[in-house]
């Protein structure tokens, strides 16, 4: 990282930032097929909400948000190493998307483990309830606003992946933000030459 460089850099600046809306809109789509096929069934039904998927849910799509917007910020730095507002930029939206990144890898992961450990109950919450206890996994015709079939396989292929997406995006605002210390000469690697460089 400290030997950022006013050429090699730019170039890997611009890299990363293209990444960065990449895996962002990847991650932004799985949640809102995830959200448009599950998650509105259950985030509310029958006055029970359910917190750890709408919460997951909800930082997920801003995570993604985020990472597009820090993307094209850095892509901007990218473009104009001198420009002081634009290292404030990375600086604010790398910290902030690293933050809700790791925030959403943690309730993924976390959402990942209860559906998992119930065998999906908690995913067949929006459906009417029988005297039998119903779970995803479970051949058991039930009422639902939904499609049951493949709802638990699907949210899982769909969760392990955003989980993976949004570590990735986290490391990578890391690797952003050291970026935005570095161009305002602050940190570790914000020696004297780094910013003759780039002036």
């Amino acid at each position: 990282m400290c030997r950022f460089d006013k050429l090699k850099g730019a170039g890997w600046l611009m890299k990363k930032g293209l990444v960065l809306i990449v895996v962002g809109h990847v991650n932004f789509i799985f949640g809102a097929i995830v959200h448009g096929s599950v998650l509105r069934h259950i985030s509310k039904p029958s006055d029970q909400i359910t917190t750890e998927y709408t919460v997951a849910n909800i930082i997920s799509v801003t995570s993604g948000l985020l990472s597009i917007a820090s993307g094209i910020i850095a892509i901007l730095v990218s473009r104009n190493l001198t420009n002081a507002k634009l290292h404030v930029g990375l600086l604010v939206s790398a910290f902030l998307n690293a933050l809700f990144s790791a925030a959403c890898c943690v309730g993924l992961l976390l959402a990942i483990s209860l559906t998992i450990s119930g065998d999906g109950q908690v995913l067949m919450r929006g459906c009417k309830m029988t005297d039998v206890p119903i779970n995803a996994r479970a051949p058991v015709s039930v009422d639902c606003p939904f499609d049951t079939t493949r709802i638990y396989d699907t949210t899982l292929a769909l969760w392990f992946p955003m989980a993976l997406f949004s570590a990735l995006e986290s490391g990578l605002s890391v690797w952003c933000f050291v970026v935005g210390l570095t161009l305002r000469g602050l940190g570790p690697c914000g020696q004297s030459y780094i910013k003759e460089q780039v002036n």
